[in-house]
């Protein structure tokens, strides 16, 4: 069975997927949040791989994406540390989180096959329409990768083309515009969530501005897992000298950990 499809056969009503910039601030630090992700129960890891033009993405990401950058990372070095991460002992779900144009550079049947290679075992491509992702669709899963689609409110005809097929997951987008922290979120997105749902062949995950415990379980009462991003890379960013430090990483961990558990239910959200 596909890794994506086995972590949501598993803690219902608990499912969690975090958000994290490859090597933001340090490649060893990805690394060591990947195990601490995976010790927390994280059901799935969006790896994002850093890029100087990131559309969707709100300033914390960017700014993420900008300290990894400065570091080297790039697209071929974040499946290197993918690679790296499943020979030290992760196993959970990783999902590449990139835009297209890295792709496109990298080319697409040699991007699906290295990603598989690497233990990637789906995609997030965050500007590539719909109607256009069909082939790179097609090559992934021709190497076992699922490519996520992505759906922001719309019609309900939109919606049953995008999910058609999908699968792994179907990512929500709770709020159009950019990923951030938010307080408030858009008015009906319950409905939209629940119409994906009945229209979906596969589970469903919501993102964009979830920052806190009770977002979480809010959202959990609507779709299958919930996307942590701007807020964890916060909680990143606000440690980064001390994640940089052999001496005082593994209180920074600790702080961080203390964050991520405070984002999962303590039991299951009845749906």
């Amino acid at each position: 069975m596909q890794p994506i499809d086995q972590a949501f056969q598993q803690k219902e009503g608990q499912r969690l997927i975090p958000f994290v910039v490859a090597g933001d601030p340090t490649s060893q630090v990805t690394l060591d949040l990947l195990h601490l992700l995976q010790e927390e129960g994280a059901s799935v890891v969006e790896l994002g791989v850093p890029y100087s033009d990131p559309l969707a993405d709100g300033p914390l990401i960017q700014e993420a994406s900008e300290r990894a950058l400065r570091q080297g990372m790039n697209l071929t070095k974040v499946l290197e540390l993918a690679r790296t991460a499943r020979e030290r002992g992760i196993t959970l779900p990783l999902v590449l989180f990139t835009y297209y144009n890295p792709i496109l550079q990298f080319g697409p049947e040699r991007l699906v096959q290295e990603a598989r290679a690497a233990g990637i075992n789906g995609m997030i491509i965050p500007d590539l329409p719909w109607e256009e992702g069909k082939e790179l669709a097609d090559l992934a899963a021709r190497q076992g990768v699922y490519l996520i689609p992505l759906v922001a409110p719309t019609s309900k005809e939109r919606i049953r083309k995008i999910v058609r097929g999908a699968r792994g997951f179907v990512y929500c987008v709770s709020s159009l515009g950019t990923t951030g922290i938010r307080q408030n979120f858009a008015q009906g997105v319950e409905e939209f969530l629940e119409t994906v749902r009945q229209e979906s062949p596969v589970p469903t995950a919501v993102g964009f501005g979830i920052s806190a415990g009770s977002h979480v379980e809010y959202f959990l009462r609507h779709a299958d897992a919930a996307v942590v991003g701007s807020a964890l890379v916060r909680e990143i960013a606000l440690h980064q000298e001390a994640l940089q430090d052999k001496d005082k990483r593994a209180a920074a961990l600790d702080s961080i950990r203390g964050f991520v558990r405070g984002l999962i239910p303590a039991a299951p959200v009845k749906s």
